[in-house]
């Protein structure tokens, strides 16, 4: 039997809409990052971008497990002297959820060239309405 490689022509890309409202924030990433690479279609290939267009919704309805709400950080540098800011999981929810989802997905993602391509395909949303309602996406369930 021989090794299938998908080829940059053949590859068809469908649109995958998640529901990020009481959804676990890892839970959630792994599979966005995985529909974004084209990990879960037999078809993957490592060196070619197979994934999907994916789209998220409800971001402001993320849920932390355990205490990572309170405790968890995320940090920002500007480069300059005293242009370091840390802020902790819940303020950024109330400030901007929709950098959160992104964060945990690019943490996900190869740090290259095709990562960054992959990457681009992802477009998340606060609220529940989006503009690619013509594409007619999947509905995905994350537990």
């Amino acid at each position: 039997m021989k090794t299938y490689l998908a080829k940059t022509g053949e590859i068809k890309r469908e649109h995958i809409l998640f529901d990020a409202s009481e959804a676990p924030v890892g839970r959630l990433a792994v599979r966005i990052a995985n529909a974004l690479r084209g990990k879960d279609k037999p078809t993957y290939t490592p060196h070619i971008d197979t994934g999907a267009f994916v789209i998220v919704i409800n971001a402001d309805k993320l849920v932390f497990t355990g205490r990572k709400a309170t405790e968890k950080v995320y940090a920002t540098y500007s480069g300059y002297r005293s242009g370091y800011k840390e802020t902790t999981a819940a303020e950024l929810m109330e400030k901007d959820p929709v950098r959160i989802i992104k964060a945990a997905v690019w943490g996900m993602m190869p740090h290259g060239r095709l990562g960054r391509a992959q990457f681009a395909k992802l477009k998340v949303y606060a609220g529940s309405e989006h503009p690619h309602t013509a594409q007619n996406p999947t509905k995905v369930t994350v537990e």
